[in-house]
């Protein structure tokens, strides 16, 4: 029976390690909420971690709400206190799946479909991503919107009128094979 288990936890150790992945710890989410006549409201994090699994299109992001950067220092103290909750929800995690991907014959578009979760709210997520493979390098780009409230994140009355209604989320992400 030891012989069995053992057998077994090797095997999936090694089928574990013939899977081709993709990394990154640079990737790169833009979003954006501005409304005109009004101060831009404007973020980018520039150190996003993100990992594809090439045999099966599996992607998977993870990035830190305090890793966003505002052109205003004061604005971003907001994200972070009144509306991210930051401490209490430290992450933005999304978990998907590029559909149909091959990575023997890469397409250009490819529809990703998975779940965000943040601010301790998990929402389906559909978009279109552009995709593209330069040697060792997988670049994926996409971008969606999404309001608020779909995250139960609460825009004080104040500055409502401030603060778009739909936010467009953008990312980029230049994987290299691990």
């Amino acid at each position: 029976m030891k012989n069995v288990i053992l057998f077994l936890s090797i095997l999936f150790s090694f089928t574990s390690f013939a899977q081709e992945k993709y990394v990154t710890k640079k990737g790169v989410i833009n979003f954006e909420a501005s409304v005109p006549s009004f101060e831009e409201v404007k973020a980018k994090n520039n150190a996003v971690t993100a990992i594809l699994n090439s045999d099966n299109g599996e992607i998977a992001a993870l990035a830190l709400m305090k890793g966003f950067r505002f052109k205003n220092a004061l604005m971003e103290e907001h994200f972070n206190e009144n509306y991210i909750e930051s401490d209490d929800y430290p992450k933005a995690k999304f978990k998907g799946k590029l559909i149909d991907f091959d990575k023997n014959n890469i397409i250009e578009k490819y529809q990703v479909k998975g779940i965000l979760t943040l601010h301790g709210t998990s929402k389906e997520i559909e978009t279109t991503a552009t995709v593209s493979k330069d040697g060792e390098t997988i670049s994926i780009t996409a971008s969606f919107e999404t309001k608020p409230e779909d995250f139960k994140i609460k825009i004080p009355g104040i500055v409502s009128k401030k603060i778009a209604k739909e936010i467009i989320v953008s990312l980029n992400f230049d994987l290299a094979k691990k």
